[in-house]
């Protein structure tokens, strides 16, 4: 399908059409921001002495919610001038110039009404071909389409982004048995090739792949908390950097999203009846979750939600966690675990897994609960969710900023000790894997390969052709080393030279390797690259 995106209309300008809107911008689009026509004058229009009929009162709320984007932290747009590529409006007013824009991207609230409503309106003024698609992160796809057209439905496909749009660089494409295989293969490569995402294809199961997996690991967590004694910010520390995930590890994270996004999602999957009656009762919300939503501590958004920002006696502010048995926010102690300490030396998180697993504290025992739930869930999500393994930890490294997916995490501890993680933590890990010695290896051609569930043969995972992973590679195709950089033949002439030290730091060793890797390049070869996977490579 040959097609150029000149315009997108974002229909909806929260917190998530805003992001969408202004990436796309980011990448020369020209982006009409639309929202609903506010109810009600507000005190300061009608000071002025505007009425429910002037453009200002009318575009209102995407007019906030524009100027919020223009200003949000971290930054939304890549250069501030690149707002003027987005034009607000409202549904009333401006709807029907869709009839000229190349791709309708509807993000109104998370409500099947609503969003039918919304589509019925379009429908007055779409142009047929157009691209239409939804962010939604709940509703089943195929209940937007009931009573669209042929061609409405031959064009639609959940496009489901995460939140902060520039920075978390999943894109899930969820499409119904209606949309047209070109127009699948279109939000894929674009979504790829200009978006700059990990695109992947999410089947029509309920929150997809990354919420689904993502949800369920959190609100595992919330219900160990209280059994193992931990507070808030304990269980931040557990599961933040030091296994590969973001520093907001998971009661940060849970605020930053909004506890009510996070309930509404569990909600959701307990809802649909999709899940067997062990995980199920994961998604229950514990006691003091539907406190905290009746309460509207719902995080950043209501300012207090597992954490506060408060006043202490000298007026500085303080973060203070909340105690989940008392509901009272209270200054969070240093809080050490002899299990952490083992780690230390241990630079890749995915090396310490091992390590953590064995730990004879709380620490220790979080993480065997934890991951044995995570590996038992995940083998009964294939083929549920996802026919492949990579996808799964493909959309968590994606959507979730972990390091490692859950397949290679178990690869990491054992097959078989992951296991018998599930089965402590009280759950049976699904019949395929039983026979699984490893989920992922290195072929001869230095190319990760997964196993496929119902063969149990390995498949290439696709699209590796296009690069080369230096982890895959160095163990046949090291030159030279020491504990700095290395040498690698590339093949095809070429060598490359990888730094190797800490933060990429520059010392003697690796001045040493530099030289070594030129006076090769001149002797021997036709070219030298220098590059490695670091986190920061330059």
């Amino acid at each position: 399908m040959k097609r150029r995106i000149k315009h997108v209309t974002v229909l909806g300008s929260g917190i998530m059409g805003s992001g969408i809107a202004a990436h796309f911008a980011n990448i020369g689009v020209q982006v009409s921001l639309l929202d609903i026509v506010p109810f009600e004058l507000t005190e300061a229009e009608q000071k002025k002495g505007l009425t429910k009929d002037d453009k200002a009162v009318r575009n209102r709320i995407a007019s906030e919610n524009f100027e919020k984007l223009k200003k949000a932290s971290p930054a939304l747009l890549y250069s501030p001038k690149f707002a003027d590529r987005i034009k607000v409006g409202n549904f009333d007013d401006d709807l029907p110039k869709i009839k000229n824009t190349d791709w309708i991207i509807e993000v109104v609230v998370e409500k099947l009404d609503i969003k039918k409503s919304v589509y019925e309106k379009i429908e007055q003024f779409r142009k047929p071909g157009t691209l239409i698609s939804s962010n939604t992160s709940g509703i089943p796809i195929h209940f937007l389409t009931e009573g669209r057209s042929e061609d409405f439905k031959h064009y639609f496909a959940g496009t489901h982004f995460f939140n902060p749009v520039r920075y978390l660089p999943l894109l899930e494409i969820i499409p119904t048995h209606d949309t047209l295989p070109e127009v699948i293969d279109f939000y894929m490569n674009y979504g790829a090739k200009f978006l700059g995402k990990t695109t992947v294809l999410a089947k029509d199961t309920p929150a997809f792949i990354a919420n689904r997996i993502g949800v369920f690991s959190m609100m595992d967590l919330l219900h160990n908390v209280q059994k193992l004694g931990l507070t808030v910010s304990e269980v931040d520390k557990l599961t933040g950097p030091v296994i590969g995930r973001p520093k907001s590890a998971t009661f940060r994270t849970a605020d930053v999203v909004g506890l009510d996004t996070l309930v509404m999602v569990a909600n959701g999957v307990r809802q649909s009846g999709a899940e067997a009656n062990d995980f199920n009762d994961v998604f229950a919300l514990p006691d003091y979750i539907q406190k905290m939503v009746d309460n509207k501590w719902l995080g950043s958004k209501t300012e207090q939600g597992f954490y506060k920002k408060v006043k202490n006696a000298e007026g500085k502010s303080e973060i203070h966690g909340l105690n989940l048995d008392t509901l009272e926010y209270e200054l969070q102690g240093k809080s050490s675990f002899p299990t952490l300490e083992l780690t230390k030396t241990i630079d890749k998180p995915i090396d310490r897994f091992k390590v953590l697993i064995g730990g004879k504290d709380k620490a220790g025992e979080l993480y065997r609960k934890s991951l044995g739930a995570l590996f038992a869930y995940v083998s009964h999500k294939v083929p549920e969710i996802s026919d492949e393994v990579y996808k799964i930890d493909d959309a968590m490294r994606a959507g979730f900023g972990w390091e490692n997916g859950p397949f290679e995490i178990w690869d990491a501890v054992g097959v078989q000790k992951g296991v018998e993680l599930a089965k402590d933590a009280g759950y049976e890990v699904s019949d395929w894997v039983k026979n699984v010695e490893t989920f992922y290896k290195v072929n001869d051609e230095g190319q990760s390969i997964y196993v496929d569930k119902n063969s149990g043969e390995y498949n290439n995972i696709p699209g590796q052709d296009a690069f080369i992973i230096l982890d895959n590679i160095r163990k046949n195709k090291t030159l030279w080393s020491n504990s700095g950089a290395a040498i690698e033949d590339l093949g095809d002439g070429i060598i490359n030279f990888e730094i190797r030290s800490k933060m990429n730091s520059l010392g003697g060793e690796v001045l040493d390797g530099l030289n070594r890797a030129i006076d090769l390049a001149e002797k021997e070869y036709d070219g030298l690259v220098i590059g490695n996977q670091g986190t920061n490579f330059s």
